[in-house]
Formats: structure tokens, C-alpha cells, sequence
């Protein structure tokens, strides 16, 4: 929790996906972002916090974070929004996870299409959209109150693999460094997967892109 903002992380799916119940503390207004399965769990968590969830959005649309979409906007209404780049990943989602032996839910198509500069409201508190491709042609980070939401674009002493169809290495050091390493020390970083870091932390210590990373300059 930021200054009114109430954030629950759960590990969810068979790949343990971070998907993230952000709320308005005031408003209780909440959204889901990346909700990679366990409709039912995020679904319960919300009823019992008294969160109404108005918006669930994808970082990207790689079939691990995609998996509830369907579920959570059918339950709640809720608007659905990603990056247009990434609309054939979604489309094609259930194909993808059938290449590593899982099956996921198809997506209903997104509501709304989002890009660099964009913002949007939870309650009280303002999103801004990030776009840095390069794990994914679309993906995006969402930025408020100190708090930045990476998907895979960015880890504790990592980055998002670049091996995958639409996946660029050094596009994405390139929008790291632009868009996130930019950002204030202290900002939270909440990643796809693993624990949660800092932009002071990764900027000092991470191999791909930090300090130590050579030519790197600011």
C-alpha cells in the first residue's frame, strides 16, 4: 500500500505468474493486472476486500499471463486492455500454451488498445502507460504512486527473454533504460515473476542493463 493504493500479489497459474489486485483504498474501485489463471481465487480475494474490479489489463499477452481474462471479465464487466502489438498473441494464446503440453482459456478480445503516454484512472489514482517492447511487440509497464507494474520486461538482476516470437534483446535494453531506469530509485519495480525490486537496485546491479553494463551512460 502508497498513499491509498492497496496492492495484493498472488502467484498464480502453472507457471506462477505475479498477477496483481490493485485497489483504490478510498473508492475501492480495483483492476487485475495479468491474470495468468485462478479466476476464482482473485475473484474471492476481491469479494472479501470489497474491491469492485472495473479494469483487468495485460502487460502482454503471452498465454501465462492471459489465462482468467475470460473468467474476470465475464464475472465482473470489467474492460480488458493491452497493446495492439500484441493482439495476435492473444488471438493465438491457447495454441501457444499447447506447445508446452498447457491449456488456456481463450481471451475475450480487449475493450481498449494501449499505448505510450496513455493514462487511465483506478479510483483516485492515475495510471501511466509504458510501452517497451522487446520480451513482447506490445508490452507495457503501468506507473502510479511510486509503483511501476513490469510484466516481463523487467526482473530482480534480469530481463524478459528475447528468444520468443516477436522478442528483440536489444530493443528491450533499449526501452528498459529509457523508460524504466530513468524513473526514481526508491519506485517499486513489480515483475511478472519472481520477487519484487527497485529501480535503485537495478540500476546498480543489474548485469543487462545497469550501471556496470558497458556504454551505458545517462
Amino acid at each position: 500500500m502508497n498513499n491509498g493504493l492497496i496492492i495484493h500479489p498472488l502467484s498464480v497459474g502453472p507457471l506462477q505468474v505475479n498477477c496483481f489486485l490493485v485497489a483504490c483504498r478510498k473508492t475501492r474501485d480495483a483492476m487485475v493486472i495479468d491474470p495468468g489463471g485462478e479466476g476464482d481465487r482473485i475473484l474471492s480475494l476481491a469479494k472479501s476486500e470489497g474491491f469492485k474490479i472495473s479494469k483487468v489489463v495485460n502487460t502482454h499477452a503471452h498465454f501465462d499471463h492471459i489465462g482468467a481474462n475470460q473468467q474476470l471479465v465475464e464475472a465482473t464487466g470489467a474492460e480488458l486492455m493491452l497493446h495492439a502489438a500484441d493482439l495476435p498473441l492473444l488471438q493465438n494464446a491457447r495454441e501457444h500454451a499447447e506447445i508446452y503440453g498447457l491449456t488456456v482459456a481463450s481471451s475475450p478480445e480487449p475493450d481498449r488498445l494501449l499505448d505510450q503516454g496513455d493514462s487511465f484512472e483506478v479510483g483516485e489514482h492515475s495510471f501511466k502507460v509504458l510501452h517497451v517492447p522487446g520480451h513482447s511487440p506490445g508490452g507495457i509497464c503501468l506507473l502510479s504512486d511510486g509503483h511501476v507494474f513490469v510484466g516481463d520486461v523487467l526482473f530482480a538482476g534480469s530481463i524478459g527473454r528475447t528468444d520468443l516470437p516477436g522478442g528483440d534483446f536489444d530493443t528491450l535494453v533499449e526501452g528498459v533504460r529509457q523508460h524504466l531506469l530513468s524513473l526514481p530509485d526508491e519506485t517499486i519495480v513489480h515483475p511478472g515473476h519472481g520477487p519484487d525490486t527497485t529501480i535503485g537496485q537495478e540500476r546498480r546491479m543489474n548485469p543487462f542493463v545497469g550501471d556496470g553494463v558497458q556504454g551505458l551512460s545517462y
